[in-house]
């Protein structure tokens, strides 16, 4: 298939919002937290919503949050059909989870709800690159020094050989669809690994320093001033 092909699929962004985020210290999900009066996940949906490509969205909410995600979605987006599925045990189940619901060659993007600051120009730039290498992960230089713990003894590492990996992680279906048909490894810390450990490749593409994942209640606060200083 030539990468004008690649062009013309359907697009899906699996949004992984079935996490507890146990760091927060609150009775609910992250992702439904407040940020200037609206749920995290808004402004995360709001980002791919804004893409220049129409992106089919499946979301993937905690199995006993499920009915108050899907209510919440119908009342901040009336006018937008999502699909949506529960979460697995871990991470990879509730990909897996998402992933089934695309039955047809597809760009597929799968991205962190708690990445709330991501722009819909990251998200173009892995959809135009997933559709010419076939695997594309976002990814920012390492600012602190790094180190090493092996048997109690810690190792400089040089950092300038060291990537810290975001989403939106972007394959063609028929990479990562077939890659997670593996059984679950604890080493399966991201959509990356399961691919690579199917025997793929995966290239890396810029990502921002402002698309962190919230995960402590601090976060929300930078978030915050972050989302004020952009006007939305």
């Amino acid at each position: 298939m030539t990468n004008s092909e690649n062009f013309n699929r359907d697009i899906y962004a699996v949004i992984v919002a079935a996490g507890r985020g146990s760091r927060m210290k609150s009775d609910v999900p992250k992702q439904f937290l407040s940020l200037l009066g609206k749920p995290v996940l808004f402004y995360t949906l709001n980002a791919f919503l804004k893409s220049h490509h129409k992106v089919n969205i499946i979301i993937v909410f905690p199995l006993d949050f499920m009915e108050e995600g899907i209510n919440m979605m119908a009342t901040l987006f009336p006018d937008n059909k999502f699909l949506f599925v529960a979460g697995g045990e871990a991470r990879f189940h509730s990909v897996q989870n998402g992933l089934k619901l695309i039955q047809s060659k597809s760009i597929v993007l799968v991205h962190d709800a708690a990445r709330c600051l991501v722009t819909p120009d990251l998200i173009d730039r892995c959809i135009l690159d997933v559709a010419k290498s076939g695997s594309v992960i976002p990814v920012i230089s390492c600012a602190d020094s790094v180190r090493m713990i092996e048997h109690g003894v810690s190792n400089i590492i040089d950092r300038n050989k060291i990537r810290l990996v975001q989403t939106p992680q972007a394959f063609l279906s028929e990479i990562i669809l077939p890659a997670f048909n593996t059984p679950f490894v604890e080493t399966f810390t991201d959509e990356a690994s399961v691919v690579e450990f199917a025997g793929n490749s995966v290239s890396l593409i810029e990502g921002e320093e402002a698309n962190f994942k919230i995960t402590n209640p601090g976060d929300i606060a930078l978030a915050e001033i972050i989302i004020n200083e952009r006007g939305n």
